[in-house]
């Protein structure tokens, strides 16, 4: 049976043998000689044509005489050729639907486990100050090709930048990119300017912002250190170390924005310059917002008296005697329109 259906998968029928098939019908049986000489052709293409109808069922035997062949209606020929292939299709279809009916049943269970370890994968947040500056110094060992830091808050400690000098030329001399970007407020720091002088000499880049987000270190654009505030300002320090790749890649599109917006910040000589005129336009824009010395001081990264000096050289700069008239004088100033040119950053 296997060998029958086998050849019967390859027969096609020709026009030898429909002509012979409609012989056959008109006949009542296949007689190879008769119908030889009624199509002129030869006998061997008669019994090649008998070949071909009977693998595809268009020939049977008579009942009581098997050695007789008799045509078959082309339907019921069809239906026992096709038959057996048709049931084991409908077979496959339900075994087909049952599987994916079992399989889609596990969705919920599929998305809600993904969810979890989705959350688990993406995010560690660590409360142990201690634990995120191993994590952090481990991947500064590892990193291969590039850093990206954002420290707000103004001038950074001494201590601080005594151990950030020997990671930057750790990282530097092992061909890692390395950019920082610091508020204006640590221009007119004279550490943080030697530590800046010394870094740019070794291939580091920095630029400054009026005003930055939060702190934020970004190693190969693969993992993200940002600070976990979640407990309130008294709570444990930590951070929230971020892997997933689409949030990886969201924060790193914010530092290039904040990074496109700064300002170089280059620290040619160690003399601790004048305020400039960026932080002015930056200290104007929040003092016609509204905002309260502390609050502007807080945001650029400075301390309330620095803040209160700066505003106070402003108002002298602007001919006011107030706060109020100071931001009624702006209007006639070109500070805020340095300030929205400074906003387009460079070229």
């Amino acid at each position: 049976m296997a060998e029958r259906d086998s050849v019967s998968h390859f027969s096609e029928l020709d026009d030898t043998s429909a002509a012979a098939y409609g012989q056959a019908v008109r006949l009542g049986r296949f007689d190879r000689a008769v119908i030889a000489e009624r199509l002129g052709i030869p006998l061997r293409d008669v019994e090649r044509a008998e070949t071909v109808l009977h693998n595809l069922r268009l020939l049977q035997p008579m009942p009581g005489r098997r050695e007789v062949l008799v045509p078959i209606g082309p339907d019921v020929a069809a239906a026992d050729l096709v038959g057996d292939a048709e049931r084991q299709i409908r077979e496959l279809q339900q075994a087909v639907t049952s599987v994916r009916s079992t399989l889609i049943s596990l969705l919920p269970t599929y998305f809600e486990g993904r969810r979890e370890r989705n959350r688990l994968e993406a995010f560690d947040v660590i409360n142990d100050a201690d634990m995120v500056q191993s994590m952090i110094d481990e991947q500064r060992q590892k990193c291969r090709s590039e850093v990206l830091i954002v420290q707000p808050g103004g001038p950074r400690p001494a201590h601080a930048l005594t151990t950030a000098r020997g990671t930057a030329e750790s990282m530097l001399s092992r061909g890692v990119r390395m950019r920082t970007i610091y508020q204006h407020t640590a221009r007119s720091d004279l550490p943080t300017r030697a530590y800046v002088r010394d870094i740019v000499a070794l291939g580091g880049e920095f630029r400054t912002c009026d005003e930055l987000i939060d702190r934020m270190f970004i190693y190969d654009r693969e993992v993200v250190f940002l600070p976990e505030r979640s407990g309130g300002p008294d709570a444990t320090p930590g951070a929230a170390i971020v892997r997933e790749p689409v949030l990886v890649t969201f924060l790193c599109s914010v530092f290039e924005y904040m990074w496109n917006n700064g300002s170089p910040f280059t620290a040619e000589s160690t003399k601790a310059p004048a305020v400039n005129d960026e932080l002015k336009a930056a200290i104007v824009r929040l003092m016609v917002q509204g905002y309260k010395d502390e609050m502007v001081a807080r945001r650029l990264g400075m301390s309330v008296r620095t803040c209160r000096r700066h505003i106070a050289e402003i108002t002298e700069d602007l001919q006011a005697t107030s706060r109020f008239q100071a931001g009624y004088n702006v209007a006639a100033s070109q500070l805020l329109d340095l300030d929205r040119s400074a906003a387009l950053g460079p070229g």
